[in-house]
């Protein structure tokens, strides 16, 4: 009777796993894809700003200002996107979102004056929300919580990819197009890289679909699976109301984890923003030099992300790999304040910032819904996710500020440091020693 139930389980396990490849094949490729020329859009603009700035008369302070304006659109209307996803269906409010802001980062080879680029920062931020939380709400349709991490973690390394990707295509557009019918290199880093996002729109709306009932690439009997797996997690979702809001309000863990989300933003948006002038401050001036420089930690980071991701999995230590991500992380921005003369060691540490503080991601989501169970796990979970978003308003513009008006980025540097290694001091306070998270 054991060997029976053994062997059915076993065919169970290989049949869901084949299930799940293919479904990943269909709807994860694409959305990777999209995901990581959304951030490339988003963060173009640390590449643009080494040629943008000098071409414009913009500040420091100014460029902080408008990388910052495009979170006030993307959090004021991230819950209002999501609610269109939710009434017209994933294939339209994808498409929509890809179409309108792959035109608004093209028109940003338009901006002549600050008002235009904050503007049109402002609208990249709106028509931009509730994508990354849509993909988190779409998933949930089609991946159980047991293999939704694994996921979600490919996502995390997009980011990374996005880096890379900016660093060797946005470099070399602005350098051999520059120009070229009388545009700037960084005009038509704009126009090259916003097309791409228009284009995808067209391939979501024609082959995504909404739900697995409406695959017709699923069989029916995979249908229901599907169906099976993720039906018990889709119902926890729906139930909150006033007693679940509530329920998360009087989570105490609710307001450390935001503190450590908070702290963990900011640090990744200083490196996802600053990383191009970073390098130029260890004394290479060239545009392609410093693209080509900025692309290695962002690859060092993507691959180790992965790498420190799978270990935690793999062990079920979280706290452990977190406080080492954020101390060493921390550490590594400290030791960018040394201005070594040696470009090679300036540059490895920048890499280990950049591993280390990417590579906190994903675990800090492993570990966080386990302590905001229960009915208020969804509003918890968007609480967190909220507060972490402020990040983004604050640090561009915060780190604009301190370089404007220090001529360095030390000050900004020290305080990511220690909020860093505070934010893993917070997290291993409130998180138990298990291997069960």
């Amino acid at each position: 009777m054991n060997a029976y139930l053994a062997a059915d389980q076993l065919y169970q396990s290989d049949y869901d796993r084949r299930l799940f490849v293919k479904i990943s094949r269909r709807i994860v490729l694409i959305l990777f894809v999209c995901y990581v020329i959304s951030f490339l859009d988003r963060i173009n603009i640390g590449f643009a700003q080494l040629q943008m700035k000098r071409d414009l008369g913009f500040s420091d302070a100014m460029y902080g200002l408008g990388a910052s304006v495009f979170y006030v659109g993307y959090v004021l209307f991230e819950v209002p996107s999501n609610i269109l996803l939710v009434r017209f269906g994933a294939r339209k409010t994808f498409s929509r979102i890809m179409f309108l802001w792959g035109l608004t980062s093209a028109s940003m080879a338009f901006v002549s004056q600050p008002e235009h680029f904050y503007v049109l920062r402002l609208l990249l931020g709106v028509f931009e929300a509730g994508f990354f939380p849509g993909i988190v709400v779409y998933l949930s349709y089609w991946f159980p919580g047991s293999r939704r991490a694994t996921v979600m973690a490919v996502f995390f390394a997009g980011v990374a990819l996005a880096g890379v990707l900016g660093g060797v295509v946005s470099g070399s557009i602005m350098h051999y197009m520059d120009g070229i019918m009388e545009l700037y290199g960084w005009q038509w880093m704009f126009v090259l890289e916003g097309i791409p996002a228009v284009l995808l729109a067209f391939a979501v709306r024609l082959s995504l679909v909404d739900k697995p009932h409406d695959a017709n690439w699923l069989t029916q009997a995979q249908k229901d699976r599907v169906a099976e797996l993720c039906e018990a997690k889709q119902s926890e979702v729906q139930v909150h109301g006033v007693r679940g809001v509530m329920r998360a309000v009087l989570n105490p863990f609710i307001y450390m984890f935001s503190f450590v989300y908070f702290s963990l933003s900011c640090a990744a948006l200083a490196l996802n923003f600053w990383i191009p002038l970073i390098i130029r401050d260890f004394g290479i001036n060239d545009v392609v030099s410093i693209s080509l420089c900025s692309a290695i930690p962002n690859a060092i980071g993507a691959v180790g992300l992965l790498v420190i991701a799978n270990l935690s999995d793999r062990t079920g230590e979280r706290r452990g790999y977190f406080g080492l991500c954020t101390t060493g992380g921390g550490a590594a921005l400290f030791a960018l304040t040394l201005h070594s003369n040696n470009f090679y060691t300036m540059l490895a540490i920048l890499s280990i910032a950049t591993l280390l503080i990417f590579a906190a991601l994903p675990i800090f989501w492993a570990v966080s819904p386990a302590y905001l169970t229960g009915s208020g796990e969804a509003v918890g979970v968007a609480l967190v996710s909220s507060v972490g978003m402020l990040s983004g308003i604050v640090s561009p513009w915060a780190i604009g500020r301190i370089r404007t008006s220090t001529g360095s980025m030390d000050i900004a540097l020290y305080i990511l440091s220690g909020m860093l290694m505070l934010s893993g001091i917070g997290l291993a306070a409130i998180v138990k020693k298990t291997k069960n998270l």
